[in-house]
């Protein structure tokens, strides 16, 4: 009978104490932190899927910041345009008053300084800023949009432009954010200025009141349409900042599946470490302690 020691007893243990050495590491490690991956070496699939996971969650929170800024100003813009609709309500209800027949120069006198008051209120609205920044002057958002300029026969001129701007708020998905004044509060055959200039001179004796008083109600049911696209906005804002926060949620939660150590299942598999390395320790103690005679058979 031949007999065949295995000289690579001692090789064999030893790379399984490095191996366990290194497995004792990373449990430590783990244990530390508290994170399965403490480098991109520990899982690379992982590590990369963590990377596309947290660029995504970067780019949704810019896109939440977008939105938030946003509907800040829409919804300034949306109550600014409320005012202006109120206000031409009243224009309104002033003009039918004025044109009752029972009225003397004096009452429409007084009416026409209740009028002039409703254009001074329209003007600041048509002026209104967010941030520092006029809301309905187009891009020029530096620039006053409307001033009083007594040669104009609306009495004000839009020194805006009439350029509307867009902004991403979410992937592939853009979206205009103004109306420039000249779009909001006039078109072809409707002027609020015009329309409440006209009732004044109408008040004053200079022009027809019940042509006016019509001119002031298609600016006003016209304003009201306009309103509609602040309204329609700010819906599609929110309905989008939901859809973002609750991605965002996800990809936290995907990213704590991926990147947190289950404790109690590291803590056993250290334990199990540590079994593993003293069973190795033992079994190279007996190698070195076996003779030739230990595999010789009994006699």
């Amino acid at each position: 009978m031949s007999l065949r020691v295995n000289p690579d007893l001692y090789s064999i243990i030893l790379n399984g104490l490095n191996i366990n050495t290194q497995n004792q590491d990373q449990a430590l490690e783990q244990l530390s932190s508290g994170q399965k991956l403490n480098s991109p070496s520990d899982n690379p699939a992982a590590t990369a899927s963590l990377v596309s996971n947290r660029m995504e969650s970067s780019a949704n929170s810019q896109y939440l910041q977008n939105i938030s800024s946003l509907t800040g100003s829409m919804q300034v813009a949306s109550t600014a345009l409320n005012s202006v609709v109120e206000s031409l309500t009243s224009a309104s209800s002033l003009a039918v008053e004025a044109q009752n027949g029972t009225l003397n120069s004096q009452d429409l006198q007084a009416i026409a300084q209740q009028v002039q008051g409703l254009q001074q209120e329209i003007l600041g609205l048509a002026n209104t800023t967010y941030n520092g920044q006029y809301l309905f002057a187009g891009t020029a958002t530096t620039t006053q949009p409307y001033t009083l300029d007594s040669s104009s026969p609306s009495g004000v001129t839009y020194k805006g432009n009439n350029q509307i701007d867009s902004l991403e708020i979410s992937p592939g998905q853009a979206m205009p954010i103004n109306l420039p004044g000249s779009q909001l509060f006039s078109n072809t055959g409707n002027s609020v200025f015009q329309s409440l200039q006209d009732l004044y001179n109408g008040l004053q004796g200079n022009g027809d009141l019940s042509t006016a008083a019509t001119e002031v109600q298609n600016a006003l049911s016209y304003v009201t349409n306009q309103q509609t696209f602040y309204g329609n906005s700010i819906d599609r804002l929110n309905n989008t900042q939901t859809f973002l926060t609750q991605e965002n949620l996800q990809l936290t939660e995907t990213e704590s599946q991926t990147l947190d150590a289950n404790m109690a299942q590291t803590i056993s598999n250290l334990t199990q470490s540590e079994t593993t390395r003293q069973a190795l320790l033992d079994a190279g103690g007996s190698i070195s302690q076996t003779t030739l005679f230990n595999y010789l058979p009994p006699s």
